[in-house]
């Protein structure tokens, strides 16, 4: 990776200043760049459910406070820790992805025993809804959350890029990869000099698109393991 400190964080709030913080304190340059826009839905929660499943932290501020005695199973620990600090009490964590929870969701719930609340992003989670009504539960799907995208890279951001301050850019989402690809492409950055630092699979195969001197993926799906990939 090149000598340059600057990391551009695509991330969006809350989560961005939670990552630039711990690259400060690693002695990074954290350049934040989020692609997304995250807008909170009003979710309307059904009465007399089993268990509320979480795929993003970014679901946990649309629950209402009448689940806070309801178990809570959350895609991983970042998830879980922002559930137990919003009031949950019975939280438990699959550690890792959507695979992970829907065998967490096997593990400590039972068919019979009510419907199961899957509280998702727009558009996402139906993978597991379908891995799931497949194990013979019963789900309600609510949208806790719209990403929207963002559409121009930050002034700041770009005129690092182009200074070649920046030698690594960090990526959370399949949907950060596609948008951080098109403003790119947008704005003519060249990224041969930079290597893409992406929190999965499915996500890295969003940045193919652009020749980036190297393509990193986290060999589990966490900050901790993405944020490991930095020298």
């Amino acid at each position: 990776m090149t000598s340059a400190r600057g990391v551009l964080v695509t991330r969006p709030e809350p989560g961005a200043s939670d990552t630039a913080a711990r690259l400060s304190l690693s002695g990074w340059h954290p350049v934040m760049a989020p692609v997304l826009r995250i807008e909170t839905q009003t979710l309307a929660a059904p009465r007399h459910v089993q268990a509320v499943l979480v795929t993003s932290g970014n679901a946990i501020p649309a629950l209402p406070a009448t689940l806070h005695s309801t178990p809570l199973l959350a895609v991983g620990d970042a998830t879980a820790t922002r559930a137990r600090a919003a009031g949950f009490t019975d939280v438990r964590s699959a550690g890792a992805d959507a695979a992970a929870l829907h065998k967490l969701s096997c593990a400590v719930c039972h068919p019979d025993s009510g419907p199961l609340l899957l509280a998702s992003g727009q558009g996402q989670g139906l993978p597991l809804l379908r891995d799931l009504r497949g194990s013979g539960f019963r789900v309600v799907r609510r949208v806790a959350y719209a990403a929207r995208p963002a559409r121009d890279l930050p002034a700041a951001a770009l005129a690092a890029l182009r200074a070649g301050e920046i030698g690594a850019v960090l990526v959370f989402s399949p949907d950060s990869g596609r948008r951080i690809v098109a403003q790119f492409q947008a704005a003519g950055v060249d990224v041969r000099a930079l290597d893409a630092l992406a929190i999965s699979d499915a996500t890295s195969a969003t940045l193919f698109r652009l020749p980036w001197r190297a393509i990193r993926v986290a060999s589990a799906p966490n900050q901790d393991v993405l944020l490991g990939l930095l020298p």
